[in-house]
């Protein structure tokens, strides 16, 4: 598939256009990244998403289509004949989702809150909540892989790609913050899984590097403080 026929807009620090890029490279579709200027939205961006106005966004014979995980749905359905992304039976499928949808709406937002918490306590208690949803995710990689590699068995599933995107501001987290998330005595099949998840060669390339989203976070942190009005 020419490059010049799929584009995905998006920012290489976002976990929502990693998850795009996983499942184009699973998938080894050729595409063009036009990454977007933080703080600031393009004009192809405003056309191709005027509903939520965000990324990513993929656009595929010039017809767009938004939000991670239907975007990731849309490259398991168009690109069939690469390795199947989202799993055949529908009580897993259901899964996956299930737990990709509690990731996005529960655990995610613990996670990024971390950085914006007021005081040490608030950070603790975010921190107690992500701890919490890992020992949770732990339970259901067992259930999911049934003793494979990754969520969704030998290879690389929806599931995988729903939480292994987060995996990059994981580490900054704990980087920042001098604790760590994921490891060996709480959560030992996630901690393998970890490792075998960056490693492959469909991640590996477009994971941001920790230290990279560090210094990215300590720059938003820094226009959050500038945006608070002065008493």
């Amino acid at each position: 598939m020419a490059s010049n026929n799929v584009k995905l807009l998006g920012a290489w620090a976002s976990p929502f256009v990693l998850r795009v890029r996983i499942a184009l490279n699973i998938k080894s579709v050729n595409y063009e990244f036009l990454q977007e200027t933080f703080g600031s939205k393009s004009q192809l961006l405003l056309q191709s998403n005027p509903v939520y106005k965000k990324i990513p966004v993929l656009i595929h014979a010039d017809k767009p289509i938004s939000e991670s995980s239907i975007i990731v749905h849309y490259i398991d359905e168009v690109w069939a004949s690469g390795p199947s992304i989202l799993p055949s039976d529908p009580y897993h499928r259901a899964t996956a989702r299930f737990w990709a949808t509690y990731i996005d709406d529960k655990w995610f937002p613990s996670l990024s809150g971390i950085a914006r918490a007021q005081g040490e306590e608030a950070r603790k208690a975010l921190i107690q909540q992500v701890e919490e949803g890992l020992e949770l995710l732990e339970d259901a990689f067992g259930k999911c892989s049934k003793g494979k590699a990754f969520f969704g068995g030998e290879s690389i599933g929806f599931l995988d790609i729903a939480f292994g995107c987060f995996l990059g501001w994981l580490r900054a987290a704990e980087a920042m913050n001098g604790v760590k998330l994921i490891h060996e005595a709480k959560t030992p099949g996630l901690a393998k899984w970890a490792e075998k998840f960056t490693a492959d060669g469909a991640v590996k390339e477009v994971l941001p590097e920790t230290q990279r989203l560090v210094e990215f976070s300590k720059v938003l942190q820094a226009k959050m403080r500038d945006s608070i009005p002065k008493p």
